[in-house]
């Protein structure tokens, strides 16, 4: 068995403990590996084993990399878990189903006529910078009710939200923090939790968990 799908099996272990003990182990969370920079041969032993979900950074990349792969399997979810730019949206909505950066009234309204364009409506997380750090993208807390009904009434079909935080604090205030604004305004999906806290992320109702370095290694 290849080291990737191992590595697979064994963070789905550690999650269905984690439920247990949280006697949460009705609500199985999707796990995006996050493929971005690793070529297909790394990635290969991933779908011949049958996971569907992943996640890139850049749309030229995942176009590059995914293309004929999804004409060949229908299955694959592709995930855009980095920043957006609006010049790209008309390519990211052809080729993703998920897009978990969407931080800016500008940047629904693009979304919105790229999608009517093409008759498509990728899912979307509304990412939130919870730390208002500066060098992160996301709309602050105290607009996410304002965002969310903007982008409803563009038509966006928005499913959640989604954060990183800080790298040098401990996630759970932030984790805490998602859960309770999802809620706020009746979503059920939350994409928190990365390689070093995704069993934290658990702990506060994560539904997507953004996991790549502990399935495919560290990357050069």
């Amino acid at each position: 068995m290849h080291k990737t799908v191992q590595n697979l099996i064994s963070i789905q272990s550690s999650i269905k403990s984690k439920l247990i003990n949280l006697d949460k182990n009705n609500k199985i969370p999707t796990i995006i590996a996050v493929s971005k920079t690793f070529s297909l041969q790394h990635i290969m032993p991933l779908i011949e084993n049958g996971h569907i979900h992943y996640g890139e950074n850049k749309v030229q990349e995942a176009i590059e990399k995914w293309t004929e792969i999804k004409k060949e399997n229908d299955k694959i979810k592709l995930h855009l878990i980095g920043k957006l730019q609006t010049n790209k949206v008309k390519f990211a909505v052809k080729i993703f189903e998920y897009i978990h950066s969407l931080d800016s009234e500008k940047l629904a309204k693009k979304i919105a006529d790229e999608q009517n364009k093409v008759n498509v409506k990728p899912k979307i997380f509304i990412q939130i910078n919870l730390a208002d750090e500066s060098q992160k993208s996301g709309i602050m807390k105290k607009n996410l009710l304002d965002f969310y009904n903007f982008s409803k009434n563009l038509g966006l079909n928005i499913i959640g939200i989604m954060c990183i935080p800080p790298f040098d604090e401990d996630p759970s205030k932030y984790f805490s923090q998602m859960s309770s604004l999802n809620s706020s305004i009746n979503l059920n999906e939350l994409s928190m939790g990365m390689s070093s806290d995704y069993l934290k992320a658990l702990e506060y109702n994560s539904t997507f968990l953004r996991i790549g370095s502990n399935i495919f290694g560290k990357r050069d």
